[in-house]
């Protein structure tokens, strides 16, 4: 059941980043189309963090991996992303950006500290010998670590959440 829940991980881990490569580079092209602007980026956003919400609960809930430091710094930036964006998204507020944005910023800044330490486990420092930031408890298609795929989810959030603006008259 864990082995199958971690391939379900790995799973929603790569749609989110194709997601957030398709917006990012209809992004740069200036070319976000209405439809994803006015109605999709929202509710994704709001639905990556949901999902990465409740995947980080049930790793530890439920399979018993050990949250370390750097894992409870990274769910105090995801979770209240669910409510930021949920309200926004029923409230149509392409603003959001303002509030979303750095939240995801500061967890994506933890997720890529976390993979340095996970990669180097000598800097990981004074870290909880209960729950070790350098324990790899998954590691999909040999990529995915937690770590990675909450940096994933804050990515996809950032450029989601930047898709939604509003589009500027010129």
């Amino acid at each position: 059941m864990i082995n199958a829940v971690d391939r379900l991980a790995g799973v929603f881990t790569v749609l989110a980043l194709v997601v957030a490569l398709v917006t990012l580079g209809l992004l740069v092209r200036g070319r976000v189309p209405a439809w994803l602007r006015d109605e999709i980026a929202l509710p994704t956003a709001t639905a990556i963090a949901t999902v990465a919400t409740a995947g980080s609960l049930w790793m530890s809930e439920v399979a018993g991996y050990a949250p370390c430091v750097l894992c409870w710094y990274q769910r105090i930036a995801m979770y209240p992303l669910v409510v930021v964006l949920g309200v926004a998204t029923l409230r149509r507020d392409a603003q959001v950006w303002r509030t979303a944005v750095p939240i995801a910023a500061i967890g994506a800044a933890v997720s890529v500290w976390h993979l340095v330490i996970e990669r180097n486990p000598s800097l990981s420092g004074p870290c909880d010998p209960a729950a070790p930031c350098a324990v790899r408890w998954v590691e999909e298609f040999g990529v995915f670590t937690l770590p990675a795929m909450a940096l994933v989810g804050f990515a996809a959030v950032t450029v989601l959440t930047l898709a939604a603006r509003p589009r500027v008259r010129q």
